[in-house]
């Protein structure tokens, strides 16, 4: 096993010297690494993980050129395979780490998490009988995903039940939705959110928008914060949906020329004609910024957000083993109007911590298809400037999941208030509103009785906070109140459209819409 590790150390070697010395120098170079790898194994003072070692080499080489070259161990390609296939092997839900728990935020329908019970708000306090507390969500997520058809234990606290309980689950094939919420915010606007970018990802749009074209689609909202990108394809395929055939979407260019390409929206489709707007922020990346820059330079519809994240490079995957591969930088893509969107990574802290962006007067300046002035070196800048931002208190809620934990406690009559409340299958509205009992129905404000009753709740759990912080996050804590409510009574969906509504971002979209249709003219 040792010699193996070895051998695909220099070979991987070996690939990234022949992109960039001579002959003699390249094999001088794999003499000294062998060399180096064999000391460290006979001569180091304790033993070392041989893979370890293996794969730190590869990635020290790779962290010598830019920040998205990386090497894939067995882990990052089997997630690699998940994220692009659209499916994984795992148990079905949706988990987030509050605090130290692992909750439950949501058991997808069908699946063996949904058929065995399990409910949101449970926590998932070991996996395999090691407990949850000490690690991310990303590795939880992890350690529950596996081959078909193997088990894994995990180890459930219920509120409500003395004692956990521990439950054997055997993974199945889970699909993974690229576009996992699409409905009408209004009579006649439609509301699309993209996860990510996979070879599902161009389907999926289309039967949401098909879906919601047959509800009365008339204006569409594209929402792309926090996607990070994926696949390149479909990047391609989803920008060919909103523009007419012939217009330019990227062009690619690398060292080698066959990489050098254009790509143009090769059909016509119905949705060529359907004012659109695009949300951004600075999790928006790579493909997701590869679609924002094709609308914009074309003058297709507005972007409404934040300057995006700025990723402007191309990686290519080479398979290195079965289980292992790197992503190597191997081209630059450029929007229509010609400008590179990639920030400055000389400084990594920097790019990925911080946005200290190149000034205004040192960018490239180039002009979308009707004149307007755009800039490079910074990733996709919006049309309308709207930044989301949080109170210290509102954060400290979320981190800790108080806003989702009193979802579930009121779902389950737990507070003051919904032990007096009338939840919607109990009684008519009339009857309700003749009793002066609170009626709990999608028409139902958040006002001073909730907020009460939660800040009640809070206390309880010890929460610390002080008045003026609570007032001064007052208007987030209801939008957070309201989503947690409606997603406990009415599904998840129902708790995201009602939290849209109330997003700034999103209400500017509204307003601007006028705007967007005259771009079509």
């Amino acid at each position: 096993m040792k010699k193996k590790i070895l051998v695909f150390a220099v070979i991987f070697f070996g690939f990234v010297c022949l992109t960039s010395f001579e002959e003699d120098a390249w094999s001088m170079s794999l003499i000294k690494l062998s060399s180096i790898i064999a000391q460290i194994e006979d001569s180091y003072y304790e033993d070392v993980d041989a893979e370890e070692l293996s794969f730190a080499s590869i990635r020290g080489m790779l962290q010598t050129l830019d920040p998205h070259s990386n090497f894939l161990d067995p882990r990052g390609v089997e997630y690699l395979r998940e994220e692009s296939g659209g499916k994984y092997f795992g148990l079905g839900i949706l988990i987030q780490k509050h605090h130290t728990r692992l909750v439950v935020i949501s058991p997808l329908e069908g699946t063996p998490a949904s058929r065995l019970g399990i409910q949101p708000g449970d926590v998932i306090s070991h996996i395999n009988r090691e407990s949850t507390e000490p690690i991310s969500s990303y590795e939880a997520m992890q350690k529950l995903r596996g081959p078909k058809g193997t088990t894994v234990n995990i180890t459930i606290v219920r509120e409500g039940i003395e004692q956990p309980f521990d439950l054997d689950i055997e993974r199945a094939e889970i699909p993974l939705h690229s576009v996992p919420y699409a409905f009408m915010l209004k009579e006649d606007v439609a509301y699309i959110f993209i996860r990510n970018f996979a070879t599902t990802t161009t389907s999926e749009l289309i039967q949401k928008l098909d879906m919601l074209s047959a509800k009365g689609m008339k204006k569409l909202i594209l929402d792309l914060r926090q996607n990070g990108g994926g696949m390149f394809a479909p990047s391609i395929e989803m920008s060919d949906i909103f523009l007419p055939k012939g217009k330019s979407i990227v062009s690619v260019q690398g060292r080698q020329p066959y990489y050098n390409r254009e790509f143009r929206a090769f059909q016509n489709n119905e949705y060529e004609d359907i004012p659109l707007i695009i949300l951004i922020d600075d999790g928006t990346a790579s493909a997701s910024e590869i679609v924002s820059g094709a609308v914009k330079d074309n003058d297709r519809g507005l972007i409404i957000g934040e300057d995006s994240f700025g990723k402007g490079l191309v990686q290519t995957v080479f398979p290195l083993a079965e289980n292992a591969a790197v992503a190597l930088t191997t081209a630059k893509y450029l929007t229509p109007s010609g400008r590179s969107i990639q920030r400055d990574y000389s400084h990594l802290e920097d790019y990925v911590f911080f946005r200290n962006d190149v000034p205004e007067d040192e960018r490239e300046i180039t002009y979308t298809a009707g004149g307007r002035k755009v800039l490079g070196q910074g990733g996709i800048s919006p049309d309308y400037d709207i930044a989301v931002s949080f109170k210290t208190l509102t954060i400290n809620l979320l981190f800790k999941g108080a806003f989702f934990s009193y979802g579930k406690a009121f779902y389950t009559r737990t507070t003051p208030l919904s032990k007096k409340a009338v939840f919607p299958s109990e009684e008519t509205a009339g009857q309700n509103r003749a009793s002066g009992r609170i009626l709990i129905s999608k028409e139902t404000v958040i006002d001073n009785r909730f907020l009460e009753d939660f800040k009640h709740f809070l206390k309880e759990k010890k929460f610390e906070f002080t008045q003026t912080q609570f007032d001064e996050a007052k208007a987030e804590i209801i939008r957070e109140l309201e989503k947690e409510i409606f997603s406990s009574f009415w599904g998840i969906e129902a708790g995201l459209k009602i939290y849209r509504l109330s997003d700034p971002v999103v209400r500017k979209a509204f307003e601007v819409f006028p705007e967007a249709e005259a771009l079509l003219k």
